[in-house]
């Protein structure tokens, strides 16, 4: 028997090993084992077995990891897809679908002493009363279970570890280690709700996803509601009708800051079915959760990305909340879409897709008007909230107002001062995190920027440091301009960012008690969730956050959304600002007015008359997309093409510069230009980053096989000098 390997390695490639006698009985597609490599071990995947091989003389399998294949024949197509369309390593597809704590060379469960009555064991209770009461306590509550843990007895009986050990040293009890799950909600209240009445879309919603899933071949469901029109509840009880079948399902979000939110109304309506996955997790509970998953003891699994390569069975139902989200975009090999890959693994398992948003990505609109995916439309708040009024101020009339230039309108503080004063809380967005975005020397221009990256430093004032977001490098804060032809002390703070708006907030509002949520101060696992109980229990007045704040968040208390600065991410040289644009200012105002108070919306622009800011001032999305799909039509870009971006990358700019431009003219000279439109190579709009410069090509087709078709073979042949790497961005949504 000879097994085909693929090495943990990156190599693409895969290898022939013996299957040793003792270990034919264990090996079967999917399995984890060690094998011979040269001169060392590695860990490899069984992706099938044969008869017999091309190559002479064979090393044999040493070992197989685990008591059960860990891909199952469905991820296993699925990795197998991701490496082809996603032009990746097989190897890096099969990382992909498999957590790092799931990989290990052993998995570990947790192991702790569970202790267990012996038969007739209460007979002692009488004798053990007189001269040891706390151990007779012990007893009386062991032998009312069938076991417990050692340590839920000693916390529960109030008697030390060591006298409940002397019950098993006295031939009351046995000793033995068990797995312990860790739980990672473990200490969480839940509280049980029951399925809610549904409004009249919400309930053409459910029907038409439940008649699609039905089908042989369901297509997927483009769920297009409006901010709190309620699609949650539709997927609850989507997930509910497929359990009814027997059938299992997953649920992504695009933030991990959602997930608690999430995962808290789902677990009050289906309890311990529901398993997490996410990256906040501690590797022992992503452990736990997987192999939960895997054996049939969850039914229900949320998360983020990596939540979709769960090991369900008899899956029902994919539901991809947020599913615009650029954070559903891996950016290491493979770069896959996680909507893109829900959709395929629908596909393959012939089970129901659903995406949902506010604000439906261009592509799965389009995908819509095709046909290809069926649409349901929510166009009303549940219980017939109304939508938030929305304001946009012209910020360049404000700073003739004032000559000063005021990063606060005075329509903005008037309103907060309104909500105050009611009680009611208010939420201002501003998608920069930091004190101030640049610090530059006023009398030579000079701007301080990172030492390995092609971007200014943000100047956080907090830490009194000056830090770079693409690659972490952080530096102090000079007392002067470090030109030797200037050393000038007066240094200048432009830009605004979270922190700044924070130390404004306090300032102008002082008796508001204030929160600023960023990657800065969200930095643990539990901080989502306190900051969703402080919002809930009104501890907060003013909320400042990025974009994590702008979605998934429902609390009717809210009433005031304020946009800070509208024109951050409008002005980046990428086709798709406008859309990102329009879809954060829509779901960011969607925060408003949830309750029964109506909410309102100010949106500081400087360029108020961008088609951006009016149709996100009108919630006007089919005006918005109307006029974007006839420019990217006319432009030829998606979703009337596919993207691939290869960027190449090294710490030698002239090599980088050298190579990029060989690799366009092969491509130039193999490529058939009818079919495929390919732009010279040119630096990346960021030409540096962690020290490495950025050359890119870019090509567009019908087809990203098309382009791959071409592209593969090439790269995959090119002689590479030693420090040079290249990177493959298919459908790419980023090309800085």
């Amino acid at each position: 028997m000879i097994a085909r390997v693929a090495i943990e390695l990156g190599l693409n490639k895969e290898f022939d090993y013996l299957v040793p006698e003792s270990l034919r009985g264990c090996i079967c597609d999917g399995a984890m084992v060690m094998v011979p490599f040269g001169k060392s071990k590695r860990r490899g995947y069984i992706l099938g077995l044969k008869e017999s091989s091309d190559y002479g003389e064979l090393k044999e399998i040493i070992e197989v990891i685990g008591d059960h294949a860990l891909l199952t024949p469905e991820i296993m197509k699925l990795a197998r897809w991701m490496a082809s369309y996603y032009a990746a390593p097989l190897e890096h597809a099969i990382k992909t679908v498999l957590p790092g704590a799931v990989r290990k060379d052993k998995p570990a469960f947790k192991k702790q002493l569970y202790i267990i009555p012996v038969k007739g064991a209460d007979a002692g209770i009488e004798a053990l009363e007189r001269k040891a009461p706390k151990q007779a306590a012990a007893l009386s509550i062991l032998i009312g279970s069938e076991g417990m843990l050692l340590q839920e007895l000693v916390k529960i009986s109030g008697a030390s570890a060591s006298s409940v050990k002397a019950l098993a040293e006295k031939g009351y009890a046995t000793l033995s280690k068990g797995s312990v799950r860790r739980d990672p909600h473990a200490d969480d209240v839940l509280i049980r709700s029951k399925p809610f009445d549904l409004m009249d879309e919400q309930a053409i919603a459910l029907n038409l996803i439940t008649e699609n899933m039905a089908k042989p071949a369901p297509k997927p469901v483009l769920l297009f509601g409006v901010t709190g029109s309620g699609k949650t509840e539709v997927y609850i009880q989507a997930i509910a009708k497929v359990r009814a079948d027997h059938k299992t399902a997953i649920v992504l979000v695009p933030e991990i800051s959602l997930t608690p939110q999430t995962v808290e109304r789902f677990r009050s309506r289906f309890g311990d079915e529901i398993a997490v996955l996410h990256s906040h997790l501690s590797d022992g509970e992503r452990h736990d959760e997987w192999f939960r998953i895997r054996d049939g003891e969850a039914s229900i699994v949320i998360g983020a990305r990596s939540a979709l390569f769960a090991p369900l069975k008899n899956l029902g139902l994919i539901i991809v909340d947020e599913e615009h989200e650029h954070t559903y975009k891996q950016e290491e090999s493979p770069r896959y879409n996680a909507r893109d890959v829900a959709v395929m693994r629908g596909h393959f398992q012939k089970c129901g897709v659903i995406l949902g948003s506010a604000t439906p990505s261009i592509e799965s609109y389009h995908n819509a008007l095709q046909g290809k995916y069926l649409t349901s439309r929510m166009t009303k708040r549940i219980e017939d909230v109304t939508m938030p009024h929305v304001r946009v101020v012209d910020m360049s009339l404000e700073k003739e107002k004032d000559g000063k230039g005021g990063f606060f309108s005075a329509d903005l503080i008037e309103a907060v001062y309104d909500r105050i004063s009611r009680s009611e809380q208010t939420i201002l967005f501003l998608n920069r995190r930091g004190f101030t975005t640049t610090l530059k020397c006023d009398k030579c221009a000079h701007v301080f920027s990172c030492e390995n990256c092609s971007i200014a430093l943000t100047y956080h004032r907090k830490k009194h440091e000056l830090r770079c977001h693409l690659c972490g490098f952080v530096t102090g804060v000079p007392s002067r301009c470090p030109e030797k032809s200037c050393q000038n002390p007066e240094i200048k703070h432009s830009g605004l960012g979270t922190e700044k708006v924070e130390d404004l907030v306090s300032k102008v509002f002082p008796k508001a008690r204030v929160m600023r949520a960023d990657s800065d101060t969200m930095t643990n696992k539990n901080a989502y969730r306190k900051l969703m109980g402080d919002l809930r229990s009104g501890k907060i007045d003013i909320l400042i956050g990025t974009q994590m704040i702008a979605k998934g968040l429902d609390f009717p208390n809210v009433t005031l959304v304020g946009v800070v600065n509208a024109d951050a991410s409008l002005h980046i040289p990428d086709f798709r600002a406008s859309e990102r644009t329009f879809q954060l200012l829509t779901q960011v105002a969607g925060r408003a007015g949830r309750g029964e108070v109506k909410g309102e919306v100010i949106i500081q622009s400087y360029t108020p008359e961008h088609t951006a800011i009016q149709c996100s001032r009108r919630l006007d999305y089919d005006g918005f997309v109307d006029q974007e799909l006839a420019f990217r039509k006319e432009a030829f870009y998606p979703p009337y093409s596919h993207l691939v971006c290869v960027t190449v990358k090294g710490e030698n700019e002239n090599l980088v510069a050298e190579y990029t431009e060989k690799l366009y003219q092969e491509l130039e000279a193999t490529v058939d230009l009818e079919k495929v439109m390919l732009l010279p190579a040119s630096p990346a709009p960021i030409e540096r980053i962690k020290n490495e410069y950025r050359y890119q090509v870019l090509m567009r087709a019908g087809s990203a096989l098309t382009i791959n078709r071409y592209l593969v073979p090439i790269v995959n042949t090119m002689k590479w000098p030693k420090g040079l790497r290249y990177a493959i961005d298919v459908d790419a949504l980023s090309m800085m």
